[in-house]
């Protein structure tokens, strides 16, 4: 929706009818009314209140045109003063001005046809009032200050919202005509208020305790005439001329009412004739439309044998098509079948290149919410931890080479004998602990290039890598298993017996090549996660600051589907208790679990230590609060378990603690 509108501009036609209307009430002779009606204005000119100010006007009309306020910028209403009669029908007005209680001579006011949605109280101020229209306007209620118009002779209210009277209306002993929409009051009754004004005006009185008198004995003071002139009932000339206009309008608006309806009634009169004149001919068209029908349904008959014919030649062609079609139809569904695989395959590809965009793509969000001190120390752990894995990892070949030379070699240590690898293996270690001590330290000494940023997320990525992670938990279990076989050979050494010799060779020889499947396959993600970095760096905005930082701090963040799928299934009640009580990072522990708080209340600190809970105080913590939770649930029935205990959790934390 637009902030500002362009006023609509007059026409030619308003403009030129403004400037007669204007220099027609300033010539010498002119009457006292001041006439601009059907000019188009949206807001009242400057120049009709200085007219109406020097001139003095008494008559001021304004209607049907689109004025929104009554006052113009910089003008002031009691220009205004000398005004007798204000005519504003058919205008936008939603609002009167608060002080036109200061137009203390004006006795017709006519707001016909507006937006207003209440009067203003000082309206109760215009002691000279005789006419007041409001009808079709948005009005609730009329102010109580309206029983202050001791003149008022007029009102009508029809066409609005109201449905009560004031009852300060009794006091306005001047009242000849009230008109109202009598089906929608409520105070007075319907009953009262159709019966007409002076049944209305008595009921009011009788409301208030105060006699009912008549309005013929009341008559209205001679107002003040400019001039000397003679009042008419209280109405001066031009107030009388404006009425007689109105009148005659009305009148004028009757007659043309009336020859509507004449030259309606005309016209039904001729419809009507017409209607006879064509019931006359129905007969005789009927009877003709009758023996055209015999006609039709004989040749329709001999129509239809035909088309029989016909239609047994065309079923006996279609059966031979439909045969044709049919072996048609399957070529084109093993062709639709191809171009759908072919469709997938295309579509796997173009989803594959969006998450490659998205996963290069850095954000100004992201940009700024860079935790820099966090990442680059993050980063500065993954590259220790690296840097020890690549250790242990060397250390691990040799030992697996040991064993191996020794399962191939004889019997190589007597029982008792300690075994020759374990004095090599504590130095290693200790080789190991003070490299990464040194490495550590010189990292967090120096900043971090961008080169140990890409080697740190390379890092990160490798191990956030779910299929890389599948490949090394597999290589992890047969490593352990052709340990225990490599120790169960030993064992067969020192009892020498070869009874279980073709086994072990054959399961051996069965993990190894499950071994070398496995390497194979993680050494081929390797090559594809590293030409992932490849294109990462190729598109890395170029070398864009903190390029690497931000996607490390992505990376970081990133969750695995099923254990968002996990957190979300948890209990919200469950989640706010372990957040209270700082245990946020076990969340993920016990929706791996599916711990509901029904099953916590069960459990004993032994049980949450089986899953990961470690802190001893934090295991009683967990389940005293629970079986609070629970305690008070009971005690509330009809809900569900999980919203009573959202209600049992938020009790509790409105309870002060002792």
């Amino acid at each position: 929706m637009p902030l500002f509108f362009r006023k609509k501009k007059p026409s030619d036609d308003a403009r030129k009818r403004l400037e007669y209307q204007m220099c027609l009430a300033k010539e010498a002779g002119a009457d006292d009314t001041l006439d601009i009606s059907k000019c188009e204005l949206s807001e009242v000119p400057y120049g009709a209140f200085a007219t109406c100010k020097v001139l003095q006007k008494k008559v001021l009309i304004m209607h049907t045109n689109n004025l929104t306020s009554l006052v113009p910028k910089s003008c002031s209403l009691m220009s205004l003063v000398t005004v007798k009669v204000l005519d504003l029908h058919d205008n936008q007005l939603a609002s009167l001005p608060a002080d036109v209680g200061q137009l203390a001579s004006l006795q017709v006011l006519n707001l016909e046809r507006n937006l207003l949605k209440c009067l203003p109280q000082s309206i109760g101020d215009l002691a000279q009032l005789q006419m007041l229209n409001v009808k079709g306007n948005k009005l609730k209620d009329l102010p109580v200050t309206v029983s202050s118009l001791r003149s008022l002779r007029t009102l009508d209210i029809s066409g609005n919202m109201v449905v009560e009277l004031p009852r300060g209306l009794a006091h306005i002993r001047t009242l000849e005509t009230l008109t109202l929409d009598t089906s929608s009051m409520t105070y007075p009754s319907p009953d009262i208020c159709s019966a007409g004004t002076e049944s209305i005006q008595q009921f009011l009185c009788k409301e208030c305790g105060i006699a009912y008198y008549p309005p013929a004995q009341y008559p209205l003071p001679a107002l003040e005439s400019d001039g000397g002139g003679t009042s008419v009932d209280g109405v001066d000339r031009a107030v009388h001329k404006y009425l007689e206009e109105e009148d005659a309008w009305q009148e004028q608006k009757m007659q043309e009412k009336l020859e509507f309806e004449r030259r309606l009634n005309m016209g039904q009169r001729e419809h009507a004739l017409l209607v006879q004149q064509l019931n006359s001919q129905k007969d005789e068209i009927l009877q003709t439309v009758r023996e055209d029908q015999m006609r039709l349904e004989e040749g329709l008959t001999k129509h239809q044998r035909y088309l029989e014919e016909e239609r047994l030649k065309l079923l006996q062609q279609l059966k031979q098509a439909e045969q044709g079609i049919a072996s048609r139809i399957q070529k084109l569904l093993e062709d639709n079948q191809r171009r759908k695989q072919s469709a997938d395959i295309l579509k796997s590809l173009e989803n594959e290149r969006i998450r490659m965009e998205q996963l290069m793509a850095i954000t100004q969000e992201e940009t700024e919410q860079l935790r820099r001190k966090e990442v680059a120390a993050a980063m500065q752990q993954m590259l220790a931890e690296s840097y020890k894995n690549k250790l242990i990892q060397m250390t691990n070949e040799s030992r697996r080479q040991d064993l191996v030379n020794q399962a191939c070699s004889s019997s190589f240590f007597s029982a008792g004998q300690p075994c020759p690898i374990a004095q090599p293996w504590g130095s290693v270690l200790l080789k190991v602990r003070g490299g990464l001590q040194t490495e550590h330290s010189r990292c967090v000494m120096e900043n971090m290039n961008i080169e140990m940023q890409k080697a740190a997320f390379e890092a990160l990525q490798v191990k956030k890598d779910l299929t890389h992670r599948q490949i090394r938990n597999q290589i992890k279990l047969i490593e352990t298993e052709l340990l225990q076989l490599t120790q169960l050979e030993l064992k067969r050494q020192e009892l020498d017996t070869e009874t279980l010799q073709g086994v072990i060779t054959e399961q051996r020889q069965a993990l190894g090549y499950l071994l070398q499947q496995l390497l194979k396959e993680k050494k081929q993600r390797e090559e594809e996660l590293q030409q992932i970095l490849l294109e990462m760096e190729a598109k890395s905005e170029t070398h864009r600051e903190n390029y690497w930082l931000i996607q490390y701090q992505r990376l970081l963040n990133q969750k695995p589907l099923s254990l968002k799928v996990q957190e979300e299934g948890l209990e919200r009640p469950l989640v706010t208790l372990l957040t209270e009580l700082c245990a946020e990072q076990y969340v993920p522990i016990f929706a791996h679990h599916r711990v509901s708080l029904r099953a916590l209340s069960t459990m004993s600190a032994s049980d949450l230590e089986k899953i990961g809970v470690a802190e001893a105080g934090l295991q009683r913590a967990i389940l005293q609060r629970a079986q609070e939770i629970l305690a008070v649930a009971k005690t509330i029935p009809g809900t569900t378990s999980s919203c009573l205990a959202s209600r049992c959790l938020l009790h509790l934390q409105q309870v002060p603690e002792p």
